[in-house]
């Protein structure tokens, strides 16, 4: 990934079929990066990714700034189970991230 580059994810949230689209408005790698979406179910959406070396390994940190849509009642969604959601897929997409990580690929050449 390089800076200006946009990827458009597909997925399933609360039975429903949804796109985003976010683009890298900050890059310096291997340490950090930013994206932001520009197509996609929220009002505003910044994803920071963070990582640092730590004792012959990686820290990742992400960081999700984001802005329900709908107004009142996405605010009302985000304090009722929205922002409980995300951090929960948030752990579940780092777990997995994880996993993939540590798994020497030379197993599947």
């Amino acid at each position: 990934m390089q800076l200006g580059d946009s990827v458009t994810w597909e997925a399933i949230h609360f039975g429903v079929k949804q796109k985003l689209t976010a683009k890298i408005i900050e890059m310096a790698a291997p340490h950090t990066f930013t994206d932001v979406m520009v197509r996609g179910a929220f009002h505003s959406f910044t994803h920071i990714h963070e990582f640092t070396e730590s004792n012959g390994g990686t820290i990742m940190k992400d960081t999700f700034e984001y802005t329900a849509p709908f107004g009142v009642l996405g605010k009302i969604a985000d304090k009722l189970f929205l922002k409980r959601y995300m951090k929960n897929f948030i752990i579940s997409r780092a777990s997995e991230l994880k996993k993939i990580a540590e798994t020497d690929m030379r197993m599947h050449l």
